[in-house]
């Protein structure tokens, strides 16, 4: 046998097939000025993010599939601190935290991954991603060249890589992970920290590389990543933005290409078109670009209560794929169009030397050469108007805002703004309507006085530190004998959270909120008071913790002030500094009511007057599960703000009566992956603060369909759940 056929003999034992998958055998992972070097072979990758939390394992074959069929080789995903360690010292990577089972699914789909480990993700999930209990580690201050931060830091990190290493799936060691991340987008925060800050990215370089993993560490939007460490760019034009490597020996990688962007109650849906995303795609490329990711390429969900502050439960739901998992057409296939072309002329675009040559105002080329190959990019950057060029004796017409792709800079293959995918729409179609009281039960929230509270402080309080994080909730109360003249009065009350309810002897008065811009609201209500003892209930909601900043660690919430006025302003109590009773949480999330073995803990109502949508509501449902594989979702349009869960799980929070400027919700339906469900008797509970009509709810199949062909539909396969 002569050794050459010995040679291909390896390489074909070296791929290992798997569910009809090829699975690649990585051993080196290096980098060289212009791109990451795989096995000695230079590579031009695309990148897409899909977080493993914000689907379902039984979603992850099929994300990972589409992705790859997309033209997608690599899977990045972050590492999420607060999912897995919860509380200090206790675990968890079970079911949607699988996260050896998302990289290995990666694996056997002959894709890499890239773990961006953090463990600051920001990521609009709730507090950055750190586990609340870090809050209460003495003498702490996050990010910065800190003891006690550095010490849970490297703890974390430590253990994620030292996970990843027992299952052998680092690329040194034949796995997928060819990337790893450490912190995330610091320079934004770095001055605050002054000569602490810089110390601090030195430190964490050092901690990183010293782990040994055998593959290369990155940190996005830091320009100061000391090396080996390489310095990458985020954002929507990295090809006009990034300043480039640090040093001429890192390769221009893009870990964020944000393919649209994250949507805020009460903020309007981001489109961000196909032909944009190409563009700035192409051009990275052309100015030397080799690694670019899509964040997001599937969103997702923010499930239960992982959303950080103000943000929509759907993320990054017009990525390629949806988030229900469905192509976003054209996005999707335009996407797939480039990469298909890129790959085909990648080894002159590593190999080749660039030239690039001014061909009009806004117009240029750029040009790689090799030997007898030659790839070309014509780039006309006029937004408006198209433009014809001469390249190499013959005139090209250029569209506006466009990339002409000539991979023999001859013959025009791809143009960024010709679209040759057909667009789709989503469609919604109602097959479980609630509509019939006899189906529902109701538990009205108790309301607490202050004789009911354990917690007292002759003061207000601070919300994020009573609660832990455990809870969205905290109850202020307060009890006082009035001596205003005029029983009508003005409750006046400041808060730094996001929502505050308020009652008077456990009648509802009303509510105030929020918004992303402001810190701060005022809730003002008319109020009656009894001659005697009064009780104040003022009920404090967070809807998620904020994510990102300098000193997050020092954050409040929570009310500030809270006064009662006379109507004629002569009279007022300031009850900023008095003695309040506290209760942290809601009676029926302690007793988890949600969940079927715990729903008759509290006495469950007739659903019998439809007319009186009570305000701090339970209602609950039990359903079969409807056929076929089509995902599905809850659409909540006639409910008004709170949070549901399908069989214990929680779907996220819902906030319909935040409006947006077009007088619409910025979310009405709410995902339900199919693995929630069972056959028969599934078990639906909404906690509705305000008072929304739960007769109106639906259950919804979601598919879509292509505008350019009547009635073609594109349903979810089996192998979807």
């Amino acid at each position: 046998m002569s050794n050459g056929w010995l040679i291909k003999c390896l390489v074909v034992v070296s791929i290992i097939m798997r569910w009809g998958s090829i699975v690649m055998s990585v051993e080196n992972v290096t980098y060289d000025g212009r791109s990451l070097i795989i096995d000695g072979h230079r590579r031009l990758l695309f990148s897409g993010s899909i977080h493993y939390p914000r689907s379902t394992p039984e979603m992850w074959p099929y994300l990972i599939k589409k992705a790859k069929e997309g033209g997608v080789d690599v899977i990045q995903t972050y590492v999420f601190w607060n999912l897995h360690e919860p509380k200090q010292g206790e675990y968890d990577f079970n079911g949607r935290n699988d996260l050896v089972k998302f990289i290995k699914e990666i694996q056997s789909q002959g894709l890499y991954a890239c773990v961006r480990i953090g463990p600051f993700i920001e990521s609009e999930w709730t507090y950055g991603g750190f586990p609340f209990w870090l809050h209460d580690i003495p003498n702490i201050t996050y990010r910065t060249d800190n003891e006690p931060f550095k010490f849970y830091m490297k703890n974390f990190t430590t253990m994620i890589v030292s996970m990843m290493k027992s299952e052998s799936l680092y690329a040194s060691q034949g796995g997928p992970i060819i990337l790893s991340q450490i912190e995330n987008e610091y320079e934004n925060v770095e001055a605050a920290f002054h000569e602490q800050g810089a110390s601090y990215v030195r430190w964490a370089a050092k901690m990183a590389v010293d782990l040994q993993t055998g593959v290369p560490w990155v940190m996005c939007k830091q320009s100061d990543a000391p090396d080996p460490v390489i310095n990458t760019c985020n954002g929507m034009k990295c090809g006009e933005t990034f300043k480039g490597p640090n040093s001429p020996n890192k390769p221009s990688l893009w870990t964020e290409n944000w393919t649209s962007f994250y949507q805020i109650y009460g903020g309007e849906t981001y489109i961000r078109s196909a032909e944009d995303i190409a563009f700035h795609v192409t051009l990275f490329i052309a100015r030397n670009g080799s690694y670019i990711n899509y964040y997001m390429y599937h969103g997702g969900t923010n499930f239960g209560r992982t959303s950080s502050a103000f943000v929509i439960t759907s993320y990054y739901d017009q990525a390629p794929l949806d988030e229900y998992g469905l192509l976003r057409q054209p996005k999707w296939g335009h996407l797939k169009e480039l990469h298909d072309v890129i790959r085909n002329c990648s080894k002159t675009l590593l190999a080749g030397a660039p030239t690039n040559i001014s061909l009009g105002r806004n117009q240029s080329a750029y040009i790689f050469s090799e030997e007898e190959r030659c790839v070309a990019f014509l780039i006309n950057s006029d937004i408006r108007n198209n433009y014809t060029v001469e390249f190499q004796n013959q005139s090209y017409m250029l569209m506006p805002k466009s990339i002409s792709i000539l991979p023999d800079c001859e013959n025009v293959i791809f143009n960024t703004a010709q679209v040759n995918t057909n667009s789709n729409m989503r469609i919604r179609r109602p097959i479980l309507r609630f509509e019939s009281t006899n189906m529902w039960t109701k538990y009205r929230e108790v309301i607490p006085n202050f004789e009911d509270t354990k917690i007292r402080a002759n003061t207000l309080l601070e919300h994020m530190n009573m609660t832990k994080d455990e809870t969205d909730y905290i109850w202020y109360t307060l009890r006082f004998d009035h001596n205003i003249s005029s029983i009508e009065a003005i409750l006046h009350a400041e808060s730094l959270a996001h929502v505050a309810h308020a009652f008077l002897n456990g009648v509802y008065l009303g509510n105030a909120h929020g918004n992303k811009s402001y810190s701060k609201f005022i809730l003002e209500s008319p109020l009656i008071l009894n001659g005697g003892i009064n009780n104040i209930s003022l009920l404090s909601v967070m809807v998620g913790l904020p994510d990102s900043g300098a000193f997050l660690e020092k954050r409040i919430a929570g009310l500030t002030k809270v006064e009662i006025y006379s109507k004629s302003g002569n009279e007022s109590y300031d009850f900023t500094d008095y003695e309040w009773g506290y209760q942290v949480g809601l009676l029926g999330e302690k007793l988890q009511i949600y969940k079927e073995q715990n729903s008759n803990n509290v006495e469950w109502n007739k659903y019998e007057d439809p007319s009186n949508h009570t305000t701090l509501t339970w209602y609950k449902v039990v359903f079969d599960s409807p056929t076929g594989n089509d995902p599905l979702a809850l659409n909540l349009s006639a409910m008004g703000k709170g949070e549901a869960w399908i069989n214990g799980n929680s779907i996220g929070r819902y906030w319909v009566s935040f409006l947006t400027a077009k007088n619409e919700p910025s979310q009405s339906l709410y995902h339900i992956p199919r693995s929630f469900l069972k056959e028969s008797e599934n078990l639906l509970v909404l906690l509705e603060e305000i008072g929304g009509n739960p007769l109106q709810i639906t259950l919804d199949t979601i598919f879509v369909t292509d505008l350019n062909e009547h009635n073609s539909f594109n349903h979810i396969p089996q192998s979807f759940f």
